[in-house]
């Protein structure tokens, strides 16, 4: 199986005749986006070298990405870029070319359970292990990698301290109750959760460095963190939070997922999934991002998390403000960007356009509206007690 996955992971795609006229498909198709190459608008791309041509047509998104951190083109605002792109559905305007990375990204994810056990630990690896120091630069002073809440907001530092009271909220904390966080990240709820509410919190991690640091964050508090995959956990909780970590868990694990959390919460206690979502079901993932950002992930619809909740808990609440997090990745950005200067020392110019073309091509994703970001309540179904939403 692995060796399978091993040849299908370097096939590679080339069409001589596309590529030989590929300045002008590419312009035909931009242009349903109004995009122009080489135009003068601030969303349109400026082309420094032919082979980006070349390196679309044979892995499309991916080489897209590549050729942006090889310096081959440039854009002077990627988030509008990106947004116009995802509005035009240019995957789907493009399929003749697109076709085979499309289809190659289904049966990846159809085949291959990319988020077994054995590969859990991958992406705290690959990205939450990329530098503290990055993402202290670019977070919030409590490092919260999620979307913040902005309401009533001006600020990112408000914005995710409203989510966090917000989600705080929704859980109904109470003092003494024991909360269970699944992903918790460098354990910013954690704290919140420990310190303004009075609960007692697990919280558990793939990241060895989220742990370390979440661990010197949280020192002196009723708080136990541990490095382990969600589906190893045992006990019972009042509550249970997670936030940012469904995006991981993959579709052919979200009934053990549920399985799991349904094992863990207590008979009248509350479960709250704070989760990015597709507006309509794609069976793959973006190959840049796999490659780059996240490995393994795969975004759920909301059909794909009903069906795995159903007969599993009651949904008492589903919130979307997936709009919100345009404005939070372009917070962001600015943060890092400011950051650059005493962060190059460390890391290379095409880390920084990785980076770069990471959190804006993710913020078109959310202002085109493809991308959206929800918070469930879920209960167990012999809860007697009505759930009143909270906003």
């Amino acid at each position: 199986m692995k060796r399978e996955q091993q040849s299908l992971d370097q096939f590679e795609y080339k069409t001589p005749d596309l590529i030989e006229h590929a300045p002008e498909i590419l312009t035909s198709l931009l242009k349903k986006a109004d995009v122009e190459i080489n135009g003068d608008r601030h969303w349109d791309i400026r082309v420094f070298d032919e082979e980006v041509y070349k390196r679309v047509f044979s892995s499309w998104s991916l080489g897209l990405g590549e050729s942006y951190m090889d310096g081959q083109w440039d854009s002077d605002h990627l988030d509008e870029l990106f947004t116009r792109l995802l509005r035009t559905d240019i995957d789907s305007a493009a399929i003749g070319i697109a076709k085979f990375r499309l289809v190659f990204e289904h049966l990846r994810h159809r085949l291959f359970n990319l988020q077994s056990k054995d590969r859990a630990f991958q992406v705290g690896e690959r990205h939450y292990d990329a530098g503290n120091d990055v993402f202290e630069a670019m977070l919030d002073s409590r490092m919260i990698y999620s979307c913040g809440y902005w309401e009533n907001a001006t600020d990112l530092e408000q914005a995710q301290f409203d989510k966090l009271d917000l989600i705080c909220r929704k859980l109904k904390l109470s003092a003494g109750e024991t909360l269970l966080d699944i992903g918790c990240g460098w354990g910013g709820l954690a704290k919140f959760a420990a310190e303004r509410y009075g609960v007692h919190v697990t919280g558990v991690t793939v990241s060895k460095e989220q742990l370390a640091l979440a661990k010197e964050r949280c020192k002196g508090l009723p708080i136990s963190l541990i490095l382990q995959d969600y589906r190893e956990l045992q006990g019972s909780f009042d509550k249970i939070v997670s936030v940012g970590m469904f995006e991981h868990v993959g579709p052919k694990n979200y009934e053990i997922y549920f399985d799991t959390a349904k094992r863990l919460l207590a008979p009248k206690g509350l479960f709250l999934l704070h989760s990015i979502g597709l507006a309509t079901t794609s069976q793959g993932t973006d190959p840049w991002i796999d490659k780059y950002i996240f490995p393994n992930g795969k975004l759920p619809s909301a059909r794909e998390i009903a069906d795995a909740v159903e007969g599993r808990f009651i949904i008492e609440d589903w919130h979307n403000f997936g709009q919100d997090y345009d404005r939070t990745l372009m917070a962001w950005w600015d943060r890092f960007d400011q950051a650059w200067p005493r962060l190059q020392s460390r890391y290379n110019r095409r880390f920084y356009l990785m980076w770069k073309y990471y959190l804006l091509c993710c913020a078109g994703f959310f202002r085109s509206r493809q991308g959206q970001l929800w918070q469930l309540v879920l209960t167990h179904a012999e809860r007697a007690e009505t759930y009143r939403s909270i906003r």
